[in-house]
C-alpha cells in the first residue's frame, strides 16, 4: 500500500477510522501495562487519535508517528485547545517535527524514523497500525517498530474477519499471525476477541458478516 493512498484519505477526511472519543480497548486495558506515570508511550500511525490526549493526561509522554502532515495538525490543534500546550513545529527535510513538554509527533514515512529521533520507549499502543498494512509490509513493520522502541511491551489491538469479504483496510491480522509475526520478539497473551460487526455498520455495509476485536498485551522475551 502505497503513502499516497493515506495522503489522499486526509486530504478527502475520509477517515471513518478516526474515533471521535478515547478507544475503549485503551481504557480497559492500560492499567494492564503497568506503566507508570511519566513512562513514555509510542504510538504508531496514529493518526489524530484523542488516545494521546488521554495518555498526556495520565501523566504519560508521548511519541506519534503518522504519515500525514494534515492529521498531525489537527492532533496538535486539539492538544493545545484541551492541555493548554504550546506545541512547536518545524520540519527537516521529508519530516515535520511537533515538540512540547511530554510530546513528541513526527509527521512522515514511519520507516524513515531513526531510534535516535525518539530516545528511550517504555511502552507501545498499537490500536491502528499493524491492522492499516497489506500482509507484505507486516513484517518489515514487526521489524522495525522492535528496533524503534527497543522491545518494549505493546498493547496491540488487531481484528478477525473474512478477507475475502472485504479487502480491507482495516486488514484482517488473525491470532495465529500475531503469534508468528511477533514470535522472535514478544510473548503475545490474547486478552479479549469481541465481536463488534454490530456497532460498525460500515463493514456490515461492505459485505462483512462477522468482525472480531481482538486485543493482546506483548512482553519481551
Amino acid at each position: 500500500m502505497q503513502n499516497e493512498f493515506w495522503h489522499e484519505r486526509w486530504e478527502k477526511q475520509q477517515i471513518g477510522f478516526h474515533l471521535d472519543e478515547v478507544n475503549k480497548v485503551l481504557l480497559k486495558y492500560w492499567p494492564a501495562m503497568q506503566a507508570s506515570s511519566g513512562s513514555r508511550v509510542l504510538v504508531p500511525l496514529c493518526g489524530k487519535t484523542l488516545d494521546i490526549v488521554w495518555l498526556l493526561q495520565q501523566g504519560h509522554a508521548v511519541v506519534g508517528i503518522e504519515l500525514s502532515e494534515i492529521a498531525l495538525d489537527e492532533l496538535a490543534a486539539i492538544i493545545s485547545a484541551e492541555l493548554q500546550l504550546e506545541i512547536d513545529k518545524s520540519r527537516d527535510g521529508d519530516q515535520v517535527f511537533y515538540r512540547a513538554d511530554k510530546l513528541l509527533l513526527i509527521a512522515g514515512d514511519f520507516f524513515a524514523v531513526r531510534p535516535q529521533q525518539l530516545g528511550k520507549v517504555d511502552v507501545v499502543y498499537d490500536r491502528a497500525a499493524l491492522v492499516a498494512l497489506p500482509k507484505p509490509m507486516r513484517d518489515d513493520y514487526c521489524r522495525h517498530l522492535w528496533q524503534l522502541s527497543q522491545q518494549a511491551p505493546q498493547l496491540l489491538v488487531t481484528f478477525t474477519y473474512d478477507q475475502q469479504q472485504m479487502p480491507g483496510p482495516p486488514f484482517a491480522v488473525l491470532p495465529q499471525e500475531v503469534e508468528q509475526q511477533y514470535q522472535p520478539y514478544y510473548h503475545a497473551e490474547l486478552q479479549e476477541q469481541r465481536e463488534i460487526i454490530d456497532t460498525e455498520p460500515r463493514f456490515r455495509e461492505r459485505g462483512v458478516t462477522s468482525f472480531l476485536q481482538d486485543v493482546f498485551i506483548l512482553t519481551p522475551r
